[in-house]
């Protein structure tokens, strides 16, 4: 990927990921944008109460990432780093 497609899918995926925040942040807790990577996967980071949660990989897998593939095809995974 480019340069200048790495941007616009990063933007995309801003975008998605601004719509899924406020469901965290309503319990406290919120996630970074890491990277995307070359694989096409978004690394996150969750903070807040999110961090260290016991159920995050289920918000990460069954929210989050299902949320950002829907809107933004290109991406093939979420990942917490």
């Amino acid at each position: 990927m480019n340069a200048a497609e790495k941007e616009t899918l990063l933007e995309k995926v801003r975008i998605s990921l601004d719509k899924i925040r406020p469901y965290l942040q309503a319990d406290g807790g919120d996630l970074e944008l890491i990277d995307l990577t070359d694989e096409y996967k978004v690394e996150i980071k969750f903070t807040g109460a999110c961090a260290g949660c016991p159920y995050s990989i289920q918000t990460l897998k069954g929210g989050v990432e299902q949320s950002l593939i829907k809107e933004v095809p290109e991406i093939v995974e979420v990942v917490a780093i």
